[in-house]
């Protein structure tokens, strides 16, 4: 490893003159050394760690005199190496270990899948090969077709008027502003940052698009500059040209900041997960703000939607997955980097624990929500198609293989059971080409200036590099890296000095940062320096090779230009570059490209057909492919001409075409009941989609009657349960044939909207125990608010595990009062239900359109047979008798259509929630796993679905104030608590209540409950232990709710 050159000098030392060594051993080391080192091996491949206490030791050792001493030093080093190896060993078992499990469970999942899927497929209808464009892009060259023309350009545009279209991008962490970007500033404020505002930025350029908001946090810090705390920031277009159309009062592109997180304070990325639902609550609030005053101005007085929300980075993508489910509408994702793959590196190298890891990164709170935002995407978004071969494949929720297997499905219109898949799409990021001229001179002949156009001076930084050379007028090799051992710079020296003939024709020049001192650097970075000097010095590269200490940003432009005027070839020699973003940087100026053939460079290379690909491993292969690039002229124009004629291909304008396109073939969502084919007036207060007397008319008439058979009816409930469920999805599919009934007298005498919409505050009892310890609960509640409660100020919601009928049954027998409650979330947010004072029979309205706003990728039956198969397999192998051996059967009494029930007979024998979501993941089945009713119940629902969420789709359809919610729960709970934890509600946690067998439900969790839970939150109060109604009080008061 390059970070550890100076082992590698020390054992060679010790090899080819310490003691021991016979001639002929020494001379065949001798004789190797230009082609493999053994030594070098050694600490590259053996070792494989940067070790810096080992080279103070090394330090101390040299600058000792006494041989004794110094024997003892270099002794004591040699067994830390030893360790060090020994060490690296059992790394690799351990990973080879975590891969052979991986690949086990997904071949697992996959032949259960595809035994599932039971009709075969032949090889004509097998889909397409790993490299297909419908599943991980391809090239560019064919399949984006070209706008070199204007007409071309215009026709494109024409085919988008009409359109005003509403996206909203988010980009949580770091610093984020239009202009004078901090990049660099800290590790959350890098290439990202600019990646998302030049995005927004040209999005919002394009036809068709009406607005573009991205979503970020607003920092209100003295540790920042104040425009990071501005609510709202218009971004100025580059280039106006094709805004002419859609200039409006609300268009173009903003930053809009949410607050969010600790007050007055600037937390790195790590610190913000447990205020991401808070900002989804604030995000949620400005989209349907917006979604209205956009409608007044182009959706004819309807709400626009976005048409997508697309989340970079796993925070942003757990945020737009909740948003993506609250609003119904579709998701995009890019990761940018990937958790998994970090961990593995992590692991790797060895210094830290997998718990360590967690504590400093908080890398399985990462990982999980890239698996969210994989259960919720449309589409995912990547640069390269080695992101999805090599990091996105090391996810459970997604197979390339069982991809390819669906999407040969879904073209022959086959069913997929409840199987589904986000696609991958590879978009290379955009970049603005508009201001970049390439040169068209080289060193001997200058374009001459005329008399009135004078030759403009040479940018400092010419002057800066060429004093390094003795012939300056030779092609440069041009590298552009910082110093670190990744970047491979000490093979690209070391073949430029073992070749004699590159050596004659052309110079090197390697911009690697800026230092004043190489003692300040950091130690990795000093290392790789010194070790690229002392290899300038051992193979006398003086007058051929320029390292400037300092260069400007603003310098990089010119530094690209005097390559390309001289004719030289810029490299890329890394061992894995993720994207190569400076290749089609130089490409823009004119530069023929060498790169590394591992990572994003062969798309580039694919798309811009400008240069050669080398094996960065290979000395020889750099050395061959420079050399023929600077010595033949021919070939050295023929790729100029090539990366010029295709760079536009890079552009903003390419990258949001292909973007927009990607989005046109998604399935438009929106809430199901704002329908812009109403006939009404549509409006906050006088919405005819928003009755409750038209879902009474409906769904009280479907008879259901709660209490069934103590009523004299005969129907069985599974009879009842499921006529029910058949009537409601009839009528859903059909409701937007249905016309409007009009403002009827008979509708105007009944109340059109829930009581919710009146109330002042609204508290949810979230409260997971046994029945009898929730109604407990809920009684002390009514007492401690007895006065508002009667006064009509606070309402009521119940957001539980059971099913209506559970809850309804116990409310008869504990004489408590549906009309209580103005709403129950039920089956752990699967089903939701508004109370009524029409009929006796039926005190409940069944809400039509929540089943159809959660339903993205339900598996339906599919999930359902999966999971009735899983649940089979979970045997007790100790059981007396077989009758007793079932650990897990399903609940057909309590099973809806949008939540399959499972009880748990043995709840210590039951796999952990993470295991059976894993298992979903892996056969690509999207869906909420929880586990509640004290370990005794599984809960399987849609995807998009949960209690909390619920809460976000009453604000949404009624505009019930999540800032005016107060949410009572336990300490603990079911497997979906942390969802009442964050947020802009209040939450009251009673202390003594929760589920007996918490422990066991949330001890395996994928990671730690602590790690998203704002423990200094000022929404979350704490009741006595055993606490009654005066305690309650006193807790809302203390929030500010009640006045004392």
């Amino acid at each position: 490893m390059a970070g550890n050159d100076w082992i590698n000098s020390y054992l060679e030392a010790i090899l080819d003159v310490g003691p021991g060594l016979d001639d002929a051993k020494s001379s065949l080391l001798l004789r190797e050394r230009g082609r493999f080192s053994p030594t070098r091996y050694f600490v590259d491949n053996v070792i494989g760690f940067d070790e810096t206490d080992l080279h103070r030791s090394w330090v101390k050792a040299q600058a000792t005199r006494s041989p004794q001493e110094r024997n003892t030093r270099l002794e004591n080093m040699c067994w830390r190496i030893w360790n060090l190896a020994r060490q690296k060993k059992q790394l690799e078992h351990e990973e080879a270990h975590r891969a052979t499990k991986r690949r086990i469970e997904r071949e697992k999942g996959r032949r259960e899948a595809v035994a599932d899927m039971s009709e075969d497929l032949s090889e004509g209808e097998k889909g397409e090969t790993m490299s297909d464009v419908s599943h991980h892009g391809e090239s560019h060259r064919g399949r984006l077709p070209r706008m070199s023309s204007i007409d071309a350009m215009e026709a494109w545009a024409n085919q988008q008027k009409g359109k005003k279209l509403y996206l909203v991008l988010i980009s949580l962490h770091g610093l984020i502003r239009g202009e004078n970007m901090e990049l660099g500033r800290d590790s959350d404020t890098g290439g990202q940052v600019k990646y998302v505002v030049e995005l927004a930025r040209a999005l919002a350029s394009m036809p068709g698009v009406y607005r573009v908001d991205l979503l970020t946090r607003q920092v209100a810090s003295p540790e920042v500059d104040w425009s990071y705390g501005e609510p709202t920031e218009m971004l100025s277009p580059r280039n106006s040209d094709g805004m002419t159309d859609e200039i409006g009062e609300s268009s173009g592109a903003y930053i809009i900041r949410i607050p969010f997180g600790p007050k007055d304070k600037y937390v790195p990325k790590e610190s913000l997960w447990p205020h991401i639902p808070e900002f989804v609550d604030g995000a949620l609030g400005h989209i349907i703000q917006m979604s209205k005053v956009l409608g007044e101005q182009v959706g004819g007085g309807y709400p626009v939607w976005p048409v997508a929300i697309h989340g970079h980075y796993a925070d942003a993508g757990d945020s737009a997955a909740r948003l993506s489910g609250a609003l119904n509408v579709p998701m995009l994702f890019t990761g940018h980097s990937l958790g998994r793959d970090k961990l593995e590196q992590l692991l790797r190298q060895g210094r830290l624990t997998k718990d360590e890891i967690n504590d400093t990164y908080k890398i399985m709170r990462r990982i999980e929500a890239e698996e969210m935002s994989l259960d919720a995407s449309e589409v995912v978004i990547t640069s390269t198609r080695q992101e999805i071969d090599e990091q996105w494949r090391l996810y459970d929720g997604f197979d390339p293989v069982l991809e390819k297997k669906l999407r040969a499905r879904i073209r022959r219109n086959v069913s997929c059971y409840g199987r589904f898949m986000p696609r991958m799409v590879v978009i290379p990021p955009g970049m603005e080409f508009n201001h970049i001229v390439p040169h068209d001179g080289d060193m001997d002949g200058e374009n001459e200036g005329s008399e009135d156009h004078q030759a403009s001076p040479d940018p400092p930084i010419w002057t800066e590099i060429m004093r390094f050379f003795t012939n300056p007028r030779k092609p440069m090799i041009l590298a552009l890296a910082r110093p670190d051992p990744k970047k491979n710079l000490t093979t690209l020296v070391k073949a430029f000095g073992e070749c004699r003939p590159l050596r004659e024709l052309a110079n090197l020049t390697l911009i690697m940062g800026n230092r004043d001192n190489i003692d300040e650097m950091s130690s990795t970075s000093a290392s790789m320096l010194l070790s690229i000097i002392k290899m300038i010095d051992k193979y006398d590269l003086y007058g051929q090779v320029a390292y400037p200490k300092h260069h400007k940003q603003s310098d990089v432009p010119d530094i690209y230009r005097l390559a390309a005027k001289t004719k030289g070839v810029f490299i890329n020699p890394a061992f894995i570059e993720p994207f190569g973003l400076t290749l089609i940087e130089a490409a823009a100026h004119g530069l023929p490209m060498v790169a590394t053939k591992n990572g994003g460079p062969v798309d580039i290379h694919r798309v811009l057909d400008n240069g050669l690909l080398i094996d960065p491993h290979n000395q020889q292969s750099i050395a061959d492919a420079l050399l023929k690039l600077v010595a033949d002229k021919q070939l050295w124009s023929k790729c100029r001409s090539n990366g010029l004629r295709n760079i536009h291909l890079f552009s903003w304008t390419e990258h949001c075409k292909t973007y927009l396109s990607r989005i046109a073939s998604c399935k438009p969502r929106h809430p199901g009941w704002l329908k812009p084919d109403d006939d009404d007036e549509n409006s906050e207060s006088d919405s005819p989609s928003d009755s409750l007397r038209d879902m009474q008319d409906i769904s009280l008439n479907l008879k259901f009657s709660m209490d069934g058979g103590e009523k004299g009816n005969s129907t069985n409930p599974e009879d009842r349960n499921s006529k029910l469920e058949t009537a409601v999805l009839s009528y859903t599919k059909s409701i937007g044939k249905t016309p409007s009934r009009g403002n009827s007298a008979e509708k105007n005498e009944q109340p059109k909207f829930p009581a919710l919409r009146r109330r002042t505050h609204i508290f949810v009892v979230a409260i997971d125990d046994d029945t009898e310890g929730i109604f407990g609960n809920v009684r002390k509640i009514f007492e401690a608010v007895e006065k508002e409660k009667s006064e009509g100020s606070v309402g009521f919601i119940l957001a539980t595990s059971l099913q209506m009928a559970e809850v309804h049954s116990f409310m008869v027998k504990k004489g408590v009062n549906p009309s209580d409650f103005d709403a129950f979330i039920c089956n752990s947010g699967a089903d939701l239900y508004y109370s009524s004072s029409h009929s006796e029979d039926n005190p409940f309205v069944f809400d039509l359109y929540y089943h159809s706003h959660i339903e993205y990728r339900w598996g339906g039956e599919g999930l359902r047979k999966t999971l009735v198969k899983w649940a089979g397999s979970i045997i007790d192998k100790k059981a007396e008798s077989k009758s007793e051996e079932h650990v897990v059967t399903e609940d057909e009494e309590v099973t809806t259509n949008y939540c399959y029930a499972f009880n748990i007979h043995k709840p210590g024998l039951v796999p952990p929630v993470k295991e059976l979501r894993k298992l979903m993941r892996i056969q690509a089945l999207r869906c909420h796993v929880i586990y509640c009713q004290n370990g005794r119940k599984i809960n399987v629902i849609p995807v998009s679905a949960s209690r909390s969420q619920a809460l976000r789709y009453l604000y949404l359809r009624w505009g019930m104030e999540l800032s005016k919610v107060v949410v009572f729960v336990g300490e603990s709970g079911d497997t979906d608590y942390e969802g009442f934890l964050g947020g802009v509600h209040k939450a009251v946690i009673i202390k003594g209540v929760g589920n007996s067998n918490t422990n066991q439900l949330h001890a395996n969790r994928v990671y730690p409950l602590s790690d998203v839970t704002p423990t200094e939150s000022l929404n979350i109060v704490e009741t006595p232990e055993e606490c009654n109604s005066a305690d309650i009080r006193a807790s809302l008061e203390k929030l500010g709710v009640l006045n004392a």
